[in-house]
């Protein structure tokens, strides 16, 4: 007899459980807090160790198809000179940029037809001996034999079962935008990251001629003065970096750039509670440094399923999932926190090293931690 799931949010990682146990015969059904599927962001960037955990369900050939490939990322000194390119192995395939947007469709259009609830933010997800009951704000309530919390970083849901809420501050805040792409001089069609004292910059080519931009600098977490920096502020701290990233921040208009400290939090002891699993940002939100977070996420959707499958007790289910995910979640955690503070160093005699040692690291040193990413194994 199938069961019934109830899956708390309707980002990436609640999509993407949703598609996995559909797939295995499950009964589910997402709740989404927002009204209608709007997506907060820009673009986001899918590694091939996603696509293979996509691949049964058909997704991956339609982000292929409506994304844009690149084989790595070329990182460059402030002044565009050369320090490596983090290239992807060959036998792995490529990276997709593909708007936020479009992912969200993509998963929903291969969802059964009222799979998602719109409008329901949750009040509490209450657990019993033999089901758990979720009681949103509007006074409905749903009940079902298990649980996901897929509803982000700031898991309400985590709160409320856990109390485990270790937030870290990385020390650095993001904004991030989107332009079109047209007579832009030095816009390539390459992925490419600027490391330099006054901050990061990332360009990253979109679908449709446009173009996902994203910049970093230290600052005070929750600074009001950071927090209301312009478009303007912002071209005159990277006024002096290479193009063409100065001409890409005079084209982006106000309302369409985001601003948002980086955080992560310690994942979790365990990625269950009784009868309810994390997924997702929910369990171990990552600092963006290795573009790993969404597909971290869709790897926990494509491994819970899996578990549930085999095992015939969902405790022994949920035991297993959380012993496949959490030594390569806590790797790729830790990894993306030490690369943010290696990349985001002011000192001009430590970049100046960091930038040399770099480029002339062994490229079979990159191509190991390469493979050790791009991998996806159940």
């Amino acid at each position: 007899m199938s069961q019934t799931i109830l899956i708390i949010g309707g980002g990436i990682a609640g999509l993407c459980s949703a598609l996995t146990l559909q797939q295995i015969g499950m009964k589910v059904k997402v709740y989404e807090r927002s009204t209608e599927p709007t997506v907060a962001g820009a673009g986001i960037i899918i590694a091939p160790n996603a696509l293979q955990a996509l691949k049964p369900y058909g997704i991956s050939d339609e982000i292929i198809r409506q994304g844009f490939p690149s084989d790595g990322f070329h990182l460059l000194s402030d002044r565009g000179q050369p320090i490596t390119k983090l290239a992807v192995p060959a036998e792995y395939g490529s990276l997709y940029s593909i708007h936020r947007k479009d992912l969200h469709h993509i998963l929903l259009s291969a969802l059964s037809p009222g799979t998602v609830e719109w409008g329901k933010p949750l009040q509490q997800l209450e657990q019993k001996d033999h089901h758990v009951r979720a009681v949103f704000r509007d006074g409905t309530q749903a009940v079902g034999d298990l649980g996901i919390a897929a509803d982000g970083i700031h898991s309400h849901i985590r709160k409320q079962l856990t109390l485990q809420d270790t937030y870290r501050y990385a020390g650095y805040t993001c904004w991030r935008g989107v332009v079109a792409a047209h007579d832009i001089p030095g816009l390539s069609d390459r992925f490419i990251e600027t490391w330099g004292t006054k901050g990061r910059f990332g360009i990253v080519p979109l679908p449709g001629n446009q173009v996902y931009w994203y910049a970093l600098i230290n600052a005070r977490q929750g600074d009001p003065q950071i927090a209301n920096y312009t478009v303007e502020d912002l071209h005159h701290l990277f006024k002096n970096y290479h193009d063409p990233i100065p001409d890409l921040l005079l084209r982006t208009a106000a309302h369409d750039m985001i601003h948002r400290d980086i955080v992560d939090i310690t994942p979790m002891e365990r990625f269950y509670s009784d009868r309810v699993a994390f997924v997702g940002d929910a369990a171990h939100a990552i600092t963006p440094n290795m573009g790993q977070g969404a597909c971290q996420a869709i790897e926990d959707a494509r491994v819970l399923a899996e578990c549930l499958r085999i095992h015939c007790n969902n405790q022994s289910a949920f035991a297993d999932y959380d012993a496949r995910r959490r030594e390569r979640i806590e790797q790729i955690s830790n990894q993306s926190w030490k690369i943010g503070k290696m990349a985001q160093s002011e000192s001009v005699l430590f970049t100046s090293i960091r930038n040399r040692l770099m480029k002339h690291a062994p490229q079979s040193i990159g191509r190991s931690q390469a493979e050790r990413l791009y991998k996806f194994q159940m």
